[in-house]
């Protein structure tokens, strides 16, 4: 099964239906691998002459209140929007000035405490998400 036709089975198994939309959001998402804005995402090919915006941001919301997109970014500033795939997890850094949105290329340094309250706790399900915000090195160096 490949990677998109998983991610619409996801979908359907969370209520949602299978439309053109859906499958080439997830498809767009999934080619560039990285956050993207929604004015980024409808410009993309496979968007673009399916649907108009407003469809696209509502599906956003949707996959989001699902827990199969996450949202990202600094709350005045545009979202940038990714997939949440099984077995894969990605902390960010953000930038304060120019809202730039990188993943952090280490191991995650919580998901040993994720362990310990899962142990304790008996949540199960569990996640986190982990940005970093501050100012990158392009901003930092034009002051």
């Amino acid at each position: 099964m490949s990677q998109i036709d998983s991610l619409l089975q996801q979908a359907r198994d969370a209520g949602l239906r299978r439309t053109k939309a859906l499958e080439a959001l997830f498809t767009c998402l999934a080619e560039h691998n990285r956050p993207m804005t929604l004015a980024e995402l409808t410009s993309c090919g496979h968007l673009s002459s399916r649907c108009d915006k407003a469809t696209v941001f509502r599906l956003l919301q949707r996959l989001c209140g699902k827990g199969m997109v996450r949202r990202l970014g600094l709350h005045e500033r545009a979202g940038y929007f990714t997939l949440l795939l099984p077995g894969i997890h990605r902390d960010y850094l953000i930038c304060t000035d120019c809202g730039s949105i990188d993943p952090i290329d280490a191991p995650c340094p919580v998901h040993q405490l994720e362990d310990e309250i899962r142990e304790k706790t008996g949540f199960t399900e569990l996640y986190h998400e982990l940005e970093f915000f501050g100012r990158c090195l392009k901003c930092s160096a034009s002051s």
